[in-house]
């Protein structure tokens, strides 16, 4: 019988290789009459603000970004540019080799899998097009909450929509927007994902001092779900 009953994991970083934001992103702020560099700095300090759905949809976010940038496209380059950035950030998304092995392996064992993740509008509409969205049993959208982690929010939807508690839950992620111990404190049992190529990976308020559990590849997840020497809730 496996220690947890799901495994919900973050996406960015966890479930994908390493991102960083790629050439579309330059020519989204081009198409904006934006300089690239204003336009990623907009987009870094306001991150969470965009991911929790501040400013609503996809267009008026954008919109927002070009007024704090001191641009006013016309709309008909903002239209353009919303499908642009949805490209630029599909295109920075690589699903580890791992990714949908571990999946299957989890789910063969009957334990559950799940999805939280801090994102804006693309993810969600592009998700359902990778190959680990069969493999996910509930997906849960930081811009669709309202939430970013590491509000208990986000962890307690998944639960929720499980029907499970979340000390039968084990949360892994890279550890960006203080996931890990917001995991915990939602209940949580929680291991941080250190690979080595996350080195350079694009993140946001990491997880810098978490003393908790580690491991260097996402396919030792199945390990951990099959110890069975400590009980279900209790603590690692």
């Amino acid at each position: 019988m496996p220690r947890f009953q799901a495994v919900l994991f973050d996406f960015f970083g966890t479930l994908t290789r390493p991102v960083q934001r790629g050439a579309g992103h330059r020519t989204t702020a081009e198409l904006l009459g934006c300089p690239p560099d204003t336009f990623v700095e907009v987009l870094d300090r306001s991150f969470y603000e965009r991911a929790s759905g501040r400013f609503g949809s996809a267009e008026a976010t954008l919109r927002w970004v070009c007024d704090q940038a001191g641009v006013r496209p016309p709309e008909e380059a903002l239209r353009a540019a919303v499908a642009l950035r949805h490209q630029a950030i599909r295109a920075d998304t690589r699903l580890r080799e791992e990714a949908v092995p571990t999946l299957r392996a989890l789910r063969r064992r009957g334990v559950r899998t799940g999805l939280i993740s801090d994102c804006t509008h693309e993810l969600p509409l592009f998700l359902p097009g990778l190959a680990i969205a069969p493999l996910l049993d509930v997906r849960v959208f930081s811009v669709q909450v309202g939430r970013c982690k590491p509000d208990a929010a986000l962890y307690l939807a998944a639960c929720t929509r499980l029907g499970l508690h979340p000390r039968n839950c084990l949360y892994v992620g890279d550890g960006g927007s203080q996931e890990l111990t917001g995991a915990q404190r939602a209940g949580m049992s929680a291991v941080r994902l250190a690979a080595p190529d996350l080195v350079d990976h694009l993140v946001f308020n990491l997880d810098a001092g978490w003393s908790g559990r580690v491991m260097t590849s996402l396919g030792e997840v199945i390990d951990l779900v099959e110890e069975v020497t400590t009980p279900v809730g209790a603590p690692w």
